[in-house]
């Protein structure tokens, strides 16, 4: 998968459309990806690949527009050990860094 995310990330940057790139960088517990997971964000909020999906996925992408708009790049901790209800899908019982960075850097 990653060979795929550095083709789409190469194709961004040449067309000159800035994105955010996301990386798990750290996993405690049960989660739905592996350290090194990627996903690209682009600023219409559009994605490639993925870091797990749901709610906290969704966080990673609000906080990956604002990356690519101001170029700082931050770390996302996804909390995934809520109690189950009906408004959460996909709980999972662990905890993970997701790193999020803008490509090209700015």
């Amino acid at each position: 998968m990653s060979a795929a995310i550095y083709g789409h990330l190469r194709r961004f940057v040449e067309e000159g459309q800035p994105v955010a790139l996301a990386t798990i960088v750290e996993a405690r517990g049960s989660v739905p990806r592996e350290v090194g997971a990627k996903m690209i964000v682009h600023p219409l909020g559009r994605h490639v690949g993925t870091v797990g999906g749901g709610c906290g996925e969704a966080d990673v992408i609000r906080v990956a527009l604002d990356v690519i708009q101001d170029g700082v790049p931050r770390v996302v901790r996804v909390d995934l050990t809520e109690d189950i209800s009906m408004q959460s899908l996909g709980v999972c019982g662990g905890v993970m860094d997701v790193y999020i960075e803008r490509w090209p850097p700015g």
